[in-house]
């Protein structure tokens, strides 16, 4: 680029942010992060009229869905959201995107194997429910300046926090562990690489589609059970899996999938990391 494009992205020190951040850079853009906490909405005004950025990618977020406090989670993912698209309004030069990240748990618990947009969200938990509150409420921006709200399904990739499911599992192999403890042992999700993400965040926000929600997806699933036989090759032996009751939450989501017709519409997503790819890179970079 002759003239570098300015990114906000939120969230930059998290698990994407890390990965988008050096991504945009080697393409030409100016990445900036925000360093004012999200439910501060003076301080997030501030910031972001400093900033004045041509793009946003908001995935600052309580993202963990077992998280426990419910006022944490809203506070953030709902109020915090207002606060940056009400900064955002406030700018003098007209931003060019914005993308807010949502999440696939707004679906729920439904018979489909494969989840559309087309689908009415029914929440099971409250971050589900925080994000689906983010989108209505996002409804209300969209004529103020291009917006695409996102709905990625699993991914993961180096940097992942150890309580998420991957890492945790690969982590226990490379501590050499005889055993690990796990929820329900019957569910299927997409487990997609945080690389083939970047590349789909980038493509998106530079194309024109807007105010549409789309999932984020691969839409190939793979058993909790098939990750273990991966894993088991990679490091090169048998662990004992054991279910702890304590570890499966309530309206545990069985099978997690998207259509990908609506991506594959706006975009040519490419998926160029296969799951046990991912799964390699993620447990030889632990030294």
């Amino acid at each position: 680029m002759d003239t570098p494009s300015k990114v906000l992205i939120t969230g930059l020190n998290g698990f994407t942010g890390q990965h988008l951040k050096p991504y945009f850079v080697a393409l030409g853009f100016e990445v900036v992060g925000l360093n004012s906490d999200l439910t501060d909405r003076k301080a997030v005004f501030r910031e972001v009229i400093k900033i004045s950025p041509s793009y946003v990618i908001h995935l600052a977020a309580i993202s963990f869905a077992a998280e426990s406090n419910a006022d944490l989670i809203y506070g953030v993912n709902v109020t915090g959201s207002i606060n940056l698209l009400d900064a955002l309004c406030e700018l003098s030069d007209p931003i060019q995107k914005v993308i807010l990240a949502s999440s696939a748990t707004v679906y729920g618990n439904v018979p489909n194997s494969i989840l559309s947009e087309s689908l009415c969200p029914k929440p099971l938990n409250h971050y589900g429910c925080s994000k689906l509150a983010m989108e209505h409420m996002a409804q209300n921006y969209m004529t103020k300046f291009p917006l695409l709200i996102t709905r990625p399904f699993n991914y993961t990739g180096i940097g992942h926090a150890e309580h998420f499911l991957i890492p945790k599992i690969i982590q226990a192999y490379k501590n050499k562990e005889r055993f690990i403890e796990l929820g329900n042992l019957e569910v299927s999700r997409e487990f997609n690489d945080v690389r083939d993400i970047c590349s789909i965040y980038k493509t998106l926000l530079i194309n024109e589609a807007n105010m549409e929600t789309v999932n984020l997806c691969s839409g190939k699933a793979i058993s909790l059970m098939r990750i273990i036989e991966l894993m088991n090759n990679i490091a090169g032996y048998e662990i004992d899996v054991r279910v702890n009751p304590e570890f499966i939450r309530p309206n545990e989501i069985k099978n997690l999938a998207g259509d990908t017709h609506k991506l594959s519409e706006m975009i040519q997503p490419r998926f160029d990391f296969n799951i046990e790819s991912t799964l390699r890179w993620m447990y030889e970079s632990i030294v």
